[in-house]
């Protein structure tokens, strides 16, 4: 049996855990690869000191903290976005706007009712339909209850792009692509 990208807690929370293990590992080869580089070439000139030293560590450092991904979860009627830094939490059940963010990346912006803030690649959920079944199940609530005033559009925008997905992901599986 072949491991999957969700992980599952007691509590019944889905993570894109081992897809997030492999980008984190892979930040940090970048951030290390980037100082080794930085150290022999100061090494092999001849201008290597404690302060230079102390310098490329930080710049390794802000490499690795801009690479670093976020680690999404999503719970009964919660999704969580966590960073290096800080954690951002949404309730889907009172979701009020959900929105496309286009700029460098594509991004999905959540906002509930209490002010909580999310956003998410969009192509994450497409990979973890479970994220994407979680988010889509409040955000089904939030409408019914008058809640989810901007962003219908969208969430049925993305709906069809994790269907059609997950249907040529069974195509793929089963053969007759």
């Amino acid at each position: 049996m072949g491991r999957r990208d969700e992980v599952r807690d007691g509590f019944g929370e889905v993570t894109n855990g081992l897809e997030w293990t492999r980008e984190v590992r892979s930040a940090g080869h970048c951030a290390g690869v980037l100082l080794a580089l930085l150290l022999v070439v100061d090494w092999g000139s001849g201008r290597i000191t404690p302060g230079r030293v102390a310098l490329w560590c930080a710049l390794a450092g802000l490499l690795f903290g801009v690479l670093y991904p976020a680690r999404v979860s999503a719970g009964g009627e919660w999704l969580a976005s966590r960073r290096l830094v800080r954690e951002q939490l949404v309730r889907t059940d009172l979701l009020v706007s959900v929105r496309c963010v286009d700029g460098v990346s594509q991004r999905l912006l959540l906002r509930d009712a209490l002010g909580g803030r999310v956003e998410v690649d969009p192509d994450l959920l497409v990979r973890h339909p479970q994220l994407w079944f979680r988010l889509d199940e409040g955000a089904r609530k939030s409408a019914a209850d008058g809640l989810l005033l901007c962003g219908v559009t969208a969430m049925r925008r993305m709906s069809r792009r994790v269907e059609r997905e997950t249907a040529r992901a069974v195509f793929r599986a089963s053969g007759p692509e």
